[in-house]
């Protein structure tokens, strides 16, 4: 793991998921509907969080642009970095260990607790 790599966690729950659904290329319309769809239409992101966060993640090379979508020159493809994928595997492993401490905690849990 890339030292580096902590300077970025924890990530704000709209910059995870923006990194996450960039795993493979897709422009800005696209990042907001497959999160839309990922939380289940809970997380729902306004244009300005989406291409705020775009800007910090090419800032800090998580992202990069890698050209236009073929079917709408004016939509810029984005996709995760290798830094940006070890990132997204660093949240996984401290949500996972937040998670579980609460399990261990509280109990289980389900949604009619």
């Amino acid at each position: 793991m890339s030292k580096s790599i902590e300077t970025f966690s924890p990530l704000t729950e709209a910059s995870f998921y923006i990194l996450l659904s960039l795993v493979n290329p897709l422009h800005g319309y696209g990042v907001i509907k497959k999160v839309e769809t990922m939380s289940f239409g809970r997380v729902k992101l306004a244009a300005g969080t989406l291409y705020g966060s775009i800007s910090n993640l090419l800032r800090n090379k998580l992202i990069v642009s890698v050209g236009d979508d073929i079917s709408n020159k004016r939509r810029k493809l984005y996709q995760a970095t290798s830094l940006g994928i070890e990132l997204i595997k660093y949240e996984l492993k401290r949500l996972s260990e937040m998670l579980d401490n609460g399990k261990n905690e509280v109990g289980d849990f389900n949604e009619n607790n």
